[in-house]
């Protein structure tokens, strides 16, 4: 039984007054985690301690020199005030967190909290113990939890690991992390929808083609095939990031302020998108991925994935969704495409002989942000009709963005759950790809910096090419 936000939900939205983060000494925390916390200082935005736990049998002064570390490793200039403000909210406590002594030393050590917010940066199996450990604790009445993806490997174990979380925890203080929820361009896509009339009014099916959905890597997978190997690009980028970007471009205005309205919103079309058939699942891997460390020799993981999804409902019946993801691909770019359908011959014009070309809409999404929309209009140096780009790149209109760990960490610190994935919604996407898993196609090689297997622009036929993704220098 999927479960839904609970009324009178024991998570609250009352501010936290303790941060504990559960793996801190780990390479998240190292690549993402100090440096999100520092910049949210920096703005004064963080307003509670920090207690770091992990196996790890440090001091609080290897912990703060860590963090230094990790900031500047992030590119950042840190500013000495700031930073003395930062590390003076850290402590450390060092545990196992199979021994229930390790909860009841954290529970003395942040004494009467009200609203405590726990962050598990540790692997999914380590949930249920953890948060066990905490209830019987007493630490989880008030507390919110914060949880690290992936939600399950398939629908199976989703649902296993929902119900070992669910026998201590309301589905409304869990807060299941999506970093691609906290990013500038899926805000801005999900704006830019329903703020402009003249955007909304042909977001149909009745004016558009199909939508593109292109998340491309031009690195590979290095020394991560340990990680990697087992898992293989639908796991560990379709069936979350992206289908979370198929749910902010296709579903409907949320109906009012709550997060459930928008989480709602999201789950309406996932239930309405058809299970992914393996027909339309194009699978690649890249020339050396079998002599990585850490890969098996005969491996068939993926680290290209293409498909085609369908949304049955009344605003996209009969428009497919095409996604495409990979690895050492040309370029590091991910984008959402709308490609508009083509209006007919204009016989009247000295070109009337031209089809013009279908318009585009594209909202970049990372790793850097902005939005385009390629016209047909008369170009002088072409000698008549050709396709013209407007484009605008968000840092030169606005500057900076927040990184996607601030704004989710400052949500969850705050209370705000509407950027946090709910269980249905999880279930649901595992529902839509369980085929593709349990019936994957051939897997085809395909060449560094190439876009794929060719295969995947077979996918397409009848709508054109893969497009894009568009990248600025």
């Amino acid at each position: 039984m999927p479960q839904t936000a609970a009324a009178g939900a024991t998570g609250g939205s009352q501010p936290a007054d303790v941060l504990v983060v559960f793996g801190i000494t780990g390479d998240l925390a190292k690549v993402m985690t100090f440096h999100s916390l520092y910049r949210l200082e920096q703005r004064g935005l963080l307003a509670c301690p920090i207690v770091g736990v992990a196996g790890d049998d440090w001091t609080v002064d290897q912990l703060r020199a860590r963090a230094r570390k990790s900031i500047e490793e992030c590119g950042q200039t840190i500013d000495e005030q700031v930073f003395e403000r930062f590390a003076s909210r850290l402590s450390y406590l060092s545990g196992n967190f199979a021994d229930p002594g390790t909860y009841q030393r954290l529970a003395q050590a942040i004494g009467e909290v009200s609203s405590p917010v726990f962050y598990l940066e540790i692997p999914p199996s380590l949930f249920g113990m953890t948060i066990k450990g905490l209830a019987d604790a007493g630490l989880t009445k008030h507390a919110r939890v914060v949880v690290e993806k992936p939600f399950g490997h398939d629908l199976a174990s989703a649902r296993e690991l929902s119900a070992e979380i669910h026998e201590h925890l309301e589905e409304s203080q869990l807060y299941r992390i999506d970093h691609f929820l906290g990013k500038m361009g899926t805000d801005e896509l999900l704006y830019l929808r329903f703020a402009n009339t003249m955007i909304e009014s042909v977001w149909n099916r009745n004016h558009i083609a199909c939508v593109q959905i292109t998340m491309a890597e031009s690195f590979g997978v290095e020394d991560r095939g340990h990680f990697y190997d087992p898992v293989g690009a639908l796991r560990d980028v379709v069936v979350n990031h992206l289908m979370q970007v198929v749910a902010v471009a296709a579903m409907e205005a949320p109906a009012g302020k709550e997060a459930r309205t928008l989480k709602d919103a999201k789950y309406a079309v996932f239930r309405a998108t058809e299970t992914a058939d393996p027909a339309h699942y194009v699978r690649g891997q890249y020339d050396g991925y079998l002599d990585i460390d850490g890969v098996a020799k005969d491996s068939t993981t993926e680290t290209y994935a293409a498909m085609c999804l369908h949304i049955d409902n009344w605003r996209w019946s009969g428009v497919p969704w095409f996604i495409r993801t990979g690895k050492k691909l040309p370029v590091t770019q991910t984008e959402l495409r709308v490609v508009f359908k083509h209006p007919p011959r204009l016989g009247f014009m000295e070109h009337g002989h031209r089809r013009p070309e279908a318009d585009q809409f594209v909202v970049k999404l990372d790793p850097s942000t902005g939005t385009q929309l390629t016209l047909d209009a008369h170009r002088a140096d072409e000698g008549g009709p050709q396709a013209i780009t407007l484009d605008m790149e968000f840092a030169d209109e606005g500057g900076e963005a927040p990184t996607p760990y601030e704004v989710l960490l400052l949500d969850a610190m705050r209370g705000d759950s509407s950027r946090f994935t709910r269980q249905d919604s999880v279930e649901e996407t595992w529902r839509i790809m369980q085929p593709l898993i349990d019936a994957p196609p051939q897997v085809h090689s395909y060449a560094q910096g190439s876009w794929g297997p060719k295969e995947g622009e077979r996918l397409v036929a009848g709508y054109g090419a893969w497009h894009g993704p568009w990248v600025t220098s």
